[in-house]
């Protein structure tokens, strides 16, 4: 089933609540060889960190993917003191008070001052009972980030088969030159010899003819050509089914390069030398566009 080319640049945000909670996430992603995650978590749900990484890398299999996820108590329910944690930190503080002379000038405002003072129980003391939450919205934000993917992907599919054809019309005009150029050097070869043997002792025809087999055996770039095709055949092949294909095209077009390069030095002929560097300057063009392919 084609799943369509997806770019690796994409954004999507959510909430969820259940009355009591919501959850607010944002992830993005941007370009990257590899799957690398990074997303932040109140350090309460840390243990969850591994899970949701798992979900994300189930949706998401290239680029570097960075966000945030925020819980709040919905407004209009009443905060609870989170009173186990609370209770260490007062100890110690007074613990250090009493030891340096100061004043127990604690008051019931001063809770204000601790970290976590309102934050209730709950979101310290099970994940589990925020993890469907979190989950609900993290599948809505990567529905949207994926979304954005897929149409970014579909721009740059595009833009890929066009150049491609570019490419394509390059080579072809190669094919149609090649054989030409043993031809152009036979008649090179025998007006320079003409003009440096006397008449009376021309260049056997036999040498002559030797000569231009073994040019025409050196610049034959038939074989180069047939894997260029075979190569745009897999280019094809690969945006036909879709999915996450970008290291494969990195590599075709690594591929490309070799093949078109070795025309190049084989060919001995200039006007195929400037289509290949024109072939050189679309395929590295390419290139670049195939690394914000997932």
């Amino acid at each position: 089933m084609n799943t369509g080319i997806h770019s690796m640049t994409g954004f999507g945000r959510s909430e969820a609540s259940d009355g009591t909670w919501k959850v607010t996430i944002e992830i993005g992603s941007v370009n990257r060889k590899q799957f690398d995650c990074n997303i932040t978590l109140p350090r309460e749900l840390a243990v969850l960190e591994g899970r949701l990484q798992s979900f994300i890398r189930s949706r998401v299999s290239r680029g570097y993917i960075k966000g945030s996820v925020v819980i709040s108590a919905v407004e209009g329910t009443v905060p609870v003191p989170n009173l186990s944690q609370l209770r260490p930190q007062i100890s110690a503080l007074r613990a250090a008070a009493g030891e340096l002379g100061l004043a127990d000038d604690l008051s019931a405002s001063s809770l204000f001052a601790f970290p976590d003072a309102l934050k209730t129980s709950l979101l310290s003391g099970s994940s589990e009972i925020i993890w469907p939450l979190l989950e609900k919205a993290l599948s809505a934000a990567l529905d949207q980030l994926t979304a954005m993917r897929r149409a970014e992907g579909e721009n740059l599919k595009q833009d890929l088969l066009s150049r491609l054809g570019d490419l394509r019309r390059i080579k072809e005009e190669i094919a149609s030159l090649a054989p030409s150029v043993p031809l152009r050097y036979k008649e090179t070869l025998a007006k320079r010899l003409a003009t440096l043997l006397p008449p009376e002792n021309p260049v056997a025809p036999e040498l002559l003819a030797r000569e231009v087999a073994v040019f025409a055996d050196h610049c034959d770039i038939s074989e180069e050509l047939t894997r260029l095709d075979s190569h745009f055949q897999q280019a094809d092949k690969i945006f036909a089914d879709g999915g996450a294909c970008g290291r494969t095209l990195d590599f075709l077009c690594q591929e490309m390069f070799r093949e078109i390069n070795t025309t190049g030095a084989k060919a001995n002929d200039a006007e195929i030398a400037r289509l290949v560097i024109t072939f050189k300057t679309g395929l590295e063009a390419i290139r670049e566009q195939v690394q914000n392919i997932e």
